[in-house]
């Protein structure tokens, strides 16, 4: 598969699909990467799909709403995050997910960073929030504040939501994100602003590169595999496997400005790209 970039094009082997495909890398547009169908029985990809719903409603109901009430009340809001950490690790297995992280010897103790991530499935919500090694926020979309229990715990654990249809609203959040991330926070945000199709990588948004540098933090390219055939978006099914999550080198926003900011944008979606190609 051949991937045309006017600018510059490079060749990627792919030893798990064979062949050999092209990357263009400096234009910020749509990539379709070789891409095999999971042949499991759809019947039990269906059953595990609403298995794994059914265990993320019966948490939120007898986990999570006694826990928001309780710490609403002692005005200790920020003791979820241990207990959201727990219910990410905890779907993902009931969703038959294992995670594998490489890439953790990139991160420096004390270190605060903007971890930027492909995105194609509910799947990488969980293993980014849990597996990054640090403590972290993430942007979402504004749909998720309306999800009963799961809006409101959002707030609790620095997650927050961005109303992409208002420029104000979305400026707004990313100024609260920046707040947050002066706190101590590292911050999570996947770039193409909404879950990808099997095997694509959508053109990045530009604001978790203003938040790098407004706040003057590394970026942590994050690449994410196997979450598409395991739990794609609009496919309705879903089956175990391993989700393979790569933090990859850091790159230092202090060396860019505004004027710089989509070479900095493809720098990183570029890092992405590569390792999601190999």
């Amino acid at each position: 598969m051949a991937i045309a970039n006017k600018h510059k094009e490079i060749s990627y082997a792919s030893p798990r699909l064979g062949g050999e495909f092209e990357l263009g890398i400096n234009e910020n547009k749509k990539l379709t990467f070789p891409f095999e169908e999971n042949s499991k029985s759809r019947f039990w990809g269906k059953l595990r799909y609403w298995w794994c719903w059914l265990a993320a409603s019966a948490m939120l109901l007898f986990v999570a709403t006694p826990a928001l009430l309780f710490l609403w009340i002692i005005r200790r809001r920020l003791w979820l995050y241990p207990l959201a950490l727990w219910g990410a690790k905890t779907w993902l297995k009931a969703c038959g997910a294992r995670v594998e992280v490489s890439g953790l010897e990139h991160l420096k103790e004390g270190e605060e960073y903007v971890f930027i991530s492909n995105h194609r499935s509910y799947l990488d919500t969980a293993a980014l929030f849990r597996y990054t090694g640090k403590r972290i926020g993430l942007v979402g979309k504004k749909e998720l504040l309306k999800v009963p229990v799961l809006g409101q715990g959002m707030h609790f654990v620095n997650i927050i939501a961005i109303d992409r249809s208002n420029p104000e609203r979305a400026r707004r959040s990313m100024d609260k994100a920046r707040k947050v991330m002066e706190s101590g926070y590292s911050f999570g945000v996947f770039a193409e602003g909404t879950r990808a199709m099997p095997g694509e990588l959508l053109p990045f948004k530009k604001g978790a590169f203003h938040l790098a540098l407004q706040t003057g933090r590394p970026i942590i390219p994050v690449a994410i595999r196997n979450t598409d055939w395991m739990m794609g978006k609009k496919t309705g099914v879903a089956y175990p496997g391993t989700i393979e999550m790569t933090l990859l080198p850091p790159i230092d926003t202090n060396e860019y400005s505004d004027a710089r900011l989509m070479e900095l944008l493809n720098k990183t979606r570029s890092a992405i790209a590569a390792e999601l190609a190999k």
